[in-house]
């Protein structure tokens, strides 16, 4: 018989709550210039915010695979938005925000463990690869919304750029986990397809997909081309590159290399 779980098991977790509180007292310092130091100001709101996408992505996984059969989801805390409680914190919150910290790169984490025998049906597991990266989606498109909507005035400089930079992270982590490659989402949607014999092939592959993929990244002709695409679906969505250049500039606050020119207002909406 099915575990139907309790209500403990998805109460949202105090860490959780937590980080969301950072976030919105960090965007609040950001909005009104505080603590008269714009850039640590813009660290912590934007990795405070990256922690809770992640936690939004990994719980995006979570909540489909219980509504399509997995009823462990819930007794492993995955429904608690706890990032403690993944199978893999270190590779599902820690890493990806040292990449942040390091490259300004939106890098896809591993974290649930879903017991895919529970759940029948194709479109079932297709789904619950794709809620994860599309929470990404969602979030740069509530990130972006000041952009494409034409309502920047009277946002103050620091947050508009700190909106773009987390924009940026959010669509280069949605692009990265839409990659068909083992181990990643995409692969996930359309692994239920595959052939049983391609499945055999490539799963021997999953553990050191993502490595490669980041290997790649370093090469500057393919890093290039990645972020080229990224800035192409931002401008898209209304976020210059300047806009996203600035948010970066003041993330890395310990640098203090593009304060002064960033602290202009960047002329159109």
């Amino acid at each position: 018989m099915g575990h139907q779980g309790g209500r403990g098991e998805r109460q949202i977790s105090s860490v959780f709550l937590g980080v969301v509180a950072v976030m919105a007292v960090t965007g609040w310092a950001v909005w009104t210039d505080y603590a008269h130091s714009a850039g640590l100001a813009v660290f912590l709101f934007v990795t405070s915010a990256w922690v809770v996408s992640l936690c939004l992505h990994e719980y995006a996984h979570a909540r489909t695979a219980l509504h399509s059969g997995d009823l462990s989801i819930g007794a492993k805390g995955y429904l608690t938005l706890n990032p403690l409680k993944y199978a893999h914190p270190l590779l599902s919150v820690v890493l990806p925000v040292v990449f942040v910290i390091l490259g300004g790169l939106g890098l896809p984490g591993g974290a649930v463990q879903i017991e895919r025998g529970r759940i029948g049906g194709r479109w079932k597991h297709s789904a619950i690869s794709a809620a994860g990266p599309l929470t990404n989606v969602v979030f740069a498109v509530v990130c972006t919304a000041p952009f494409w909507l034409g309502a920047l005035d009277g946002v103050p400089p620091a947050f508009r750029f700190a909106l773009a930079f987390l924009a940026l992270l959010q669509v280069s982590a949605a692009i990265l986990n839409f990659l068909p490659v083992p181990g990643l989402d995409g692969y996930g949607i359309i692994e239920p397809w595959l052939s049983p014999r391609i499945r055999r092939e490539l799963a021997p592959l999953a553990p050191f997909a993502l490595i490669g993929v980041i290997a790649l990244l370093w090469i500057p002709g393919v890093n290039e081309v990645f972020f080229g695409v990224v800035r192409d679906l931002l401008s898209v969505l209304g976020v210059s590159g300047l806009d996203t250049y600035c948010g970066h500039g003041l993330y890395r606050f310990w640098e203090d290399a593009r304060d002064s020119f960033c602290t202009v207002p960047a002329s159109g909406a």
